[in-house]
């Protein structure tokens, strides 16, 4: 299945919407394409923008997301509780972004990358002296995150830009909720200390 040409066919996400995961993942599992193609859909840029602030490069987290729909379609009949499906399909992109990251060996990314593309900046348009300063942020908070260790980025990846509950973030990722605490309360003081000079309070 090319997953990748289901991106180009637009105008389902109303229709999404509309429909249980239940009823859609009982017609992809009978090999609907169409059922598969609104689950991406509803799904696909999440995935992506989680991937991103795992490995901290645009490409290569398009890269990973569709590996992660590719599995996610094979391995439909593992799937036990539909109501779980973003859940399991975050655990999926976290086990891909993982063994990405042990595979490369924690390669340095240096990628430039549109702000409206990914982060989901403002669309207005700035000076190119705000421009200048937005991307030297961006670089600053990415370069920040991606000095965490792989624990505390994926938990404040997840609560912090997900912004999934402590039992989602216990079921993505296999963790106690007292280490989720721990980790998020850990890695908020390390991106305070890194930032705080140029940002102010993380809150």
């Amino acid at each position: 299945m090319d997953v990748m040409r289901l991106a180009v066919q637009p105008g389902a996400y109303a229709e999404a919407a509309m429909k249980s995961a239940e009823d859609l993942i009982a017609r992809a599992r009978r090999g609907d394409e169409e059922a598969f193609r609104l689950i991406f859909e509803r799904y696909t840029r999440p995935i992506i923008s989680f991937i991103f602030y795992m490995v901290n490069r645009a490409d290569l987290a398009e890269e990973l997301a569709q590996e992660t729909f590719v599995r996610a379609y094979k391995n439909l009949d593992a799937l036990r509780d539909e109501a779980k499906l973003s859940t399991w399909l975050f655990g999926i992109a976290r086990n891909i972004a993982r063994e990405s990251l042990r595979n490369r060996h924690r390669e340095q990314f240096q990628v430039e990358l549109s702000d409206r593309t990914v982060l989901e900046m403002s669309a207005h348009e700035s000076s190119p002296a705000g421009r200048l300063l937005d991307k030297e942020l961006n670089n600053m908070v990415r370069d920040a995150l991606s000095r965490l260790d792989e624990d505390k980025r994926l938990v404040f990846t997840l609560k912090v830009y997900q912004e999934r509950s402590y039992d989602e973030i216990a079921e993505i990722t296999g963790f106690t909720i007292p280490k989720i605490r721990n980790d998020l309360h850990r890695a908020r003081a390390e991106m305070r200390r890194r930032l705080g000079p140029y940002l102010g309070e993380i809150r």
